[in-house]
């Protein structure tokens, strides 16, 4: 059977996710076809397991586990209860473009241990900035992987443990990990997800807050790799702070 037509476990990470996980997991639900949708939960407290209900109710396999711990934890308690052969990590405030899974396989071959659909930042999509948005975020991509829509081969990462430690950069270890045992990771342009970022992205202290998370629980080398792209988003959170000054 075709990958577009079989169905796969996804997996969510959530944490009063309310604001964008509806839209988000409708557009899991019309754009692959679900084995299971398995949501690790860190205890949320707004109406995020309320939200979860309406969808088990509708489709019936909704698997909720609820857990503290960091991004790397929940990553690794989302992969251990995939079943299927393929299974995508969907983050909780994005939402898939049509037909995601079905362009995804396109891009599936022997050596292929993921398909990373490239993020669209929702304030950017019909803007002249998207062009070297898309160019920048790929590169970001081929540096430290990412997991806002990203298809992968179970088999690729059998043994794998992500350092608990890691709540950011979980990412550039599994695609590490995956590069490592001579798989490919492909990173494309089509599928893609529109990413609704949190309106304190775009303060100063909220990309400070950023830098600071990423110090301290990231790589210095990957952070130094990284610090030219990501100047493209500072100056661009920049830009989006002072055009929502009244």
């Amino acid at each position: 059977m075709d990958l577009a037509m079989r169905p796969v476990d996804v997996v969510i990470l959530t944490k009063n996710s309310e604001r964008m996980l509806r839209a988000c997991v409708r557009s899991i639900y019309q754009n692959i076809p679900v084995n299971r949708l398995i949501v690790i939960d860190g205890y949320s407290s707004d109406r995020t397991l309320e939200i979860l209900s309406s969808f088990q109710k509708e489709h019936g396999n909704v698997k909720l586990i609820r857990t503290y711990g960091t991004r790397a934890e929940a990553r690794q308690r989302g992969i251990q209860e995939v079943e299927t052969d393929w299974f995508v990590f969907v983050d909780s405030d994005v939402v898939l473009c049509k037909n995601w899974l079905a362009r995804a396989s396109r891009s599936i071959k022997e050596d292929v241990g993921a398909v990373w659909g490239i993020e669209v930042w929702a304030s950017l999509e019909k803007t002249t900035m998207l062009k070297m948005f898309l160019w920048v975020t790929r590169k970001i991509f081929e540096i430290r992987g990412g997991t806002h829509d990203t298809l992968i081969r179970r088999k690729a990462i059998e043994g794998m443990r992500i350092p608990a430690n890691l709540h950011v950069f979980e990412d550039a270890y599994i695609k590490e990990w995956m590069v490592k045992r001579g798989y490919d990771v492909v990173a494309c342009y089509d599928p893609h997800c529109l990413h609704y970022r949190a309106n304190e992205v775009w303060t100063l202290r909220g990309s400070l807050n950023l830098i600071v998370e990423a110090v301290r629980f990231g790589s210095f080398k990957l952070i130094a790799r990284l610090l030219l792209a990501y100047g493209f988003y500072a100056a661009y959170s920049i830009h989006q702070m002072m055009g929502s000054r009244p």
